[in-house]
């Protein structure tokens, strides 16, 4: 099934687990938009600076550390997202509370192995 998922933290160095997400999404056929430090792009998918507005998104895929993320809660709310997802370090009880609040599900995870594993 088709998951709209943005990458929140993208980077085009290909070492960062980002930078992975976005190859594997690809290669599962899951569209994908990206938001990180620098623009460029990462298998045909362009990554942008600034919290764009985008629609129908399924999930979120974080690869920024809990202080990080405080910047993108309101953006992050915004979007109405059917799930977030919290990759290895990226662990925030805060914000964990604001999308209990917000009926947004989310789980601690790692979306290469849940994508691997077809859990995804």
């Amino acid at each position: 099934m088709e998951k709209k998922t943005l990458v929140l933290g993208a980077s085009l160095n290909k070492n960062r687990y980002s930078n992975l997400a976005i190859n594997r999404l690809v290669k599962h056929s899951q569209p994908t938009v990206a938001i990180g430090l620098r623009e460029g792009t990462v298998d045909g998918v362009e990554i942008k600076t600034e919290k764009y507005p985008f629609e129908d998104i399924d999930t979120v895929t974080l690869y920024l550390n809990a202080k990080r993320q405080k910047d993108y809660y309101d953006y992050l709310l915004s979007l109405k997202p059917n799930r977030v997802i919290f990759n290895p370090g990226t662990e925030n009880p805060e914000l964990y509370d604001l999308l209990r609040k917000n009926n947004i599900a989310f789980e601690n995870a790692c979306t290469l192995v849940m994508l691997s594993s077809h859990q995804y």
